[in-house]
């Protein structure tokens, strides 16, 4: 019989090995999706109950079939939670090198195994062989129809299977918005200054929602209070600061294994010309930017709508940063 009597041991390897080649060279593949399924849900399981079971009385086909999925599905969250405790943790790479280490060295194993075994098991599908095993033709009618069934719903579930994993849904749609201080860090921000002192800044965007979107970006110097009386927050000053701006930007994915870069920053250097404890808000919005009321003699547009957006902003319901600053005579 040569090779052919261990061909599904030595096809799990060549398909392990092929997986890892189309992940590396064609990642977006229907292939791919389709061969990792297989990968994940019946190899390891397979190859895991072969060689625990390399006789052919120890257990029949149908039975091999149900643990091979079965098994499956509990090797890989123990594989998962083997690497959880290394430094690579559970990562899409270490985890596609454990499983195929663990498909290879187990199929090899089982191949010694059924070498040795007296009366080995070893698959060859056959309409007869399915037959034999469903015991069709010692079968009723009702058994007949209730095996049919079985059979369909266990096709149903698979197709349905297959399809949820090759056409996941998107996931959350959201927006990266960040300032940085001026050597692009998390800290060093212009937080005292004295008057018409020039300071700078990052703003950056990052687009993940899975579609082309223009930002608007506005730029408010605001002066506040908080009323203790009325839980109401008071804005004294509203002025709109130079440099607002808009951008358009493609969606990226969100990359949770490589390193983290930035898809759009810019320089923003500001100044103020009056003293006290000032904010300075950066308000985002996607699409389109609200109209304004006529802007005041004074320039102060604390008296008018659009003070709303900055309460807006403090409930969260428009996206924002802010920078408190202390300017100094």
């Amino acid at each position: 019989m040569g090779l052919k009597k261990y061909w599904d041991l030595l096809t799990i390897i060549t398909l392990s090995a092929l997986l890892n080649i189309l992940i590396l060279y064609f990642p977006d593949s229907l292939a791919r999706k389709v061969l990792g399924l297989s990968f994940i849900l019946f190899f390891p399981g397979y190859v895991f109950i072969t060689t625990l079971s390399p006789n052919k009385q120890e257990l029949d086909n149908l039975e091999r079939l149900a643990l091979s999925f079965g098994l499956s599905i509990a090797i890989v969250p123990l594989i998962g939670l083997g690497l959880n405790y290394t430094p690579w943790g559970i990562r899409f790479i270490p985890l596609l090198i454990s499983l195929t280490i663990f498909n290879v060295i187990f199929a090899i194993i089982a191949i010694y195994r059924r070498s040795t075994a007296f009366e080995p098991w070893v698959p060859w599908i056959t309409m007869e062989r399915v037959k034999n095993e469903l015991e069709w033709e010692s079968s009723s009618k009702l058994d007949k129809a209730l095996t049919i069934i079985l059979i369909l719903a266990i096709l149903t579930s698979i197709g349905t299977l297959s399809y949820v994993i090759t056409h996941p849904k998107p996931g959350e749609a959201f927006t990266e918005f960040y300032i940085l201080g001026p050597n692009g860090k998390g800290s060093d921000y212009p937080t005292t200054m004295t008057i018409a002192q020039n300071a700078t800044i990052i703003i950056g965007i990052v687009n993940h929602e899975h579609r082309n979107v223009t930002y608007y970006v506005q730029i408010w110097l605001v002066n506040l209070t908080w009323d203790n009386t009325t839980n109401t927050t008071i804005i004294h000053e509203m002025y709109p600061m130079p440099g607002w701006f808009n951008v358009t930007l493609p969606p990226v994915p969100v990359n949770i294994e490589g390193n983290w870069t930035p898809q759009f920053e810019r320089n923003y250097t500001f100044s103020i010309n009056k003293p006290g404890r000032w904010q300075v808000w950066f308000l985002l919005f996607k699409d389109k930017t609200p109209t304004l009321p006529p802007a005041p003699p004074d320039g102060n547009y604390a008296e008018t709508n659009a003070k709303n957006l900055i309460l807006e902003a403090i409930k969260g319901t428009i996206q924002s940063l802010k920078l408190n600053v202390d300017v100094r005579p």
